[in-house]
Formats: C-alpha cells, sequence, structure tokens
C-alpha cells in the first residue's frame, strides 16, 4: 500500500476517455451541467421578459388605482426583473472553466449571485410592501378605476403562469431522474437559478391572488384596510420565500453532499470496477449547479508496489473525472482496519 505522500490529486475533467462508460455508470443520474446550464438561461430570460413587462403594466396600473396591494405587486415585479440580472450573472460565471487558481471550476459563483438576488427579493419587495402596506393602514388613500387594476392582474397571472410553466418544465424531468416530487427536488437542486425562478414566480401567482381579493374586498366595502392588508400579506410571502432562497445558497455555499441516491450509485460503480477491492469513504460535494467533487478513500486489488499504486490510483481518479458532473476527484489508499462501505 502507498503512503500518505501518494494520495490522489484533483484531475481535471475528462483526461481518460476510457472511463467513460463507468463515469456514466458513476452518476447517471445527475443531469448533463452543460446541458442543464442552457436550460437555466431560458428559464430565467422568460421569466426576465415576463417580469419586465409586468412590472411596467403593475406601475402604470398602481398609479391609475391608488392600490396598495398593486403598489406592492409592481415593487415585487420590479425586484423580480432585477434579481433576474443577478441570475444570468450567476449563471454566466459559474459557468467558466476551470484554471490553476480554481482547479474544480467557478460553480460556486452561482451560489453567490444567486443569493444577492434572494437578498434582493427581501429588500426590494417584501420590505416596500409591508412599508407601504402600513402607511396605507396609518393613513388611508381611496382607490379608484379598479377595471384597470383586475385586467392587469389578469394579463400579469398568465404571464407570470408563462414563466412558471417554463421552471416547471426545466424541474420534472429533473426530479424524475432522482426519484423526487416536484417540490422536493426545487428545494434540493444544486441550480440555484432554476430553484429561484421557480420560487420567486410562485410567489408572484400567490402574490397576484392576494393583490386581487384585496382590491375587490376594497371595491366592495369602500374601505382600504383590505388593500393595505393585502400590500402587507404579499411582503410577508416575499420575506418567507427570501429566507427559504437565502437558506439554500448558505448551505452550497458552505458545502452540501450530493443526494443519497447518487452516492449509492457512485458506490456502486466504484465497486464495480475490476481495480477496486473496497470502498471505505466517499463523500461527493457540490461545487456548482450539477457538478460534484469526489473524495474517497478506495482498496485497490493486488499488493502491488508503492509506485504501481499510485499509477493505478491516478488512473483510477482519471475514469471518474471524465464524468461531465465531475469537477475533481481526489482518492487516497484505505487503512487496513477502516471498514468497508456497503450500499
Amino acid at each position: 500500500m502507498a503512503d500518505a505522500q501518494d494520495r490522489g490529486h484533483v484531475s481535471a475533467p475528462g483526461r481518460d476517455d476510457g472511463g467513460a462508460e463507468t463515469t456514466r455508470d458513476l452518476l447517471g443520474v445527475v443531469p448533463d451541467p452543460s446541458e442543464g446550464r442552457s436550460e437555466s438561461v431560458v428559464t430565467v430570460l422568460v421569466a426576465f421578459a415576463a417580469n419586465t413587462l409586468i412590472a411596467v403594466a403593475k406601475t402604470g396600473a398602481a398609479v391609475v388605482t391608488g392600490s396598495a396591494s398593486l403598489v406592492a405587486e409592481a415593487a415585487h415585479s420590479w425586484a423580480d426583473s432585477g434579481n433576474q440580472v443577478f441570475l444570468m450573472i450567476a449563471n454566466r460565471r459559474a459557468g467558466r472553466p476551470p484554471d490553476s487558481a480554481h482547479p474544480l471550476g467557478h460553480g460556486r459563483e452561482a451560489y453567490v449571485w444567486s443569493l444577492f438576488a434572494a437578498l434582493g427579493v427581501f429588500l426590494a419587495g417584501a420590505a416596500v410592501s409591508i412599508t407601504h402596506g402600513v402607511q396605507e393602514l396609518i393613513t388611508p388613500q381611496p382607490a379608484s378605476n379598479f377595471v384597470v387594476g383586475y385586467v392587469v392582474l389578469a394579463v400579469s397571472f398568465v404571464l407570470e403562469g408563462t414563466s412558471f410553466l417554463q421552471s416547471m418544465r426545466q424541474a420534472k424531468p429533473e426530479a424524475a431522474s432522482l426519484h423526487r416530487d416536484l417540490i422536493e427536488h426545487v428545494l434540493a437542486t444544486s441550480d440555484p437559478t432554476l430553484r429561484a425562478v421557480f420560487a420567486e414566480d410562485s410567489a408572484a401567482l400567490i402574490g397576484l391572488v392576494i393583490a386581487a381579493a384585496g382590491l375587490g374586498l376594497h371595491q366592495a366595502t369602500g374601505s382600504p384596510t383590505p388593500d393595505a392588508v393585502g400590500s402587507i400579506l404579499v411582503g410577508l410571502v416575499l420575506a418567507a420565500v427570501a429566507v427559504v432562497l437565502i437558506n439554500c445558497n448558505r448551505r452550497f455555499l458552505i458545502g452540501e453532499e450530493a443526494d443519497p441516491r447518487v452516492r449509492a450509485a457512485a458506490l456502486q460503480a466504484l465497486l464495480d470496477e475490476p481495480e477496486v477491492a473496497r470502498v471505505t469513504y466517499l463523500r461527493l460535494e457540490f461545487v456548482g449547479p450539477r457538478m460534484v467533487s469526489v473524495v474517497g478513500d478506495v482498496d485497490l486489488t493486488g499488493d502491488d508496489t508503492e509506485s504501481h499504486l499510485a499509477v493505478r490510483l491516478r488512473a483510477l481518479e482519471a475514469k471518474i473525472s471524465a464524468s461531465p458532473a465531475v469537477a475533481g476527484a481526489l482518492l487516497s489508499l484505505s487503512a487496513p482496519d477502516e471498514p468497508t462501505l456497503v450500499i
């Protein structure tokens, strides 16, 4: 067996085409990173176009009607439009290739920029909506031209629904491949842009229903109080969504381990390798959207010399790193007394 100085090193993806079959088996349940990034760009662009149109329409309706709920919804949509810019930056910067200073790539930048977007939802959306609602309760202002408000809310619902359907279209196949339900996958996915768009569109649809109810009760009762309460409720929904998004990005920034099903598939693929007698440690950690680093301890077959063991270990690392979903692999040799991992 080799000693500590012969431990594995991080290998660049795609070093050994001969390992393609093994690495497909290794992480076959992880969506291809390049395909996922392309799909995420489409999802963000659809959301950006929808939110910008909606923000302009809601702003005009808020001015015409004087509705507190519509002011809250306008602030929400402008915040979402700005957030899509952060998400586009996240996709672009996370997709940069590895370099000498970043051997595992730049994938974690996606979580940094998505964190900024989540903070934008909290500050520009939730805070403005709640503050305006409270101000309306203290100094009520009557609304008018209710039909304009209803028309804008209806059109907004259609546009938000279109964006929401695009995020669902992206999420459903990925959720099915990991045997998750849709909501579970959105909360667990390593793609922060998909999660952000899905969460923001969900909040937007809920907010539109609240705003319509507030506007309708304002018209029916003649009191601006339901409208102001609607604005506060929209803000609370946005605050709840922002907290969830902030926490998810925090988890991935500090290091989130891959789904147990992915880990089990990787362990099985390693054990199926003729070079591997047993595996005593294995950790797959996300280092970007749909990208993992693989760290493990393995016992190689036979009783080779130290130098030959090092070469065989490097070859196994290269085989693992050939998977497009693997940013790098680091393997060490197991100690004889370490317990064997089982699936």
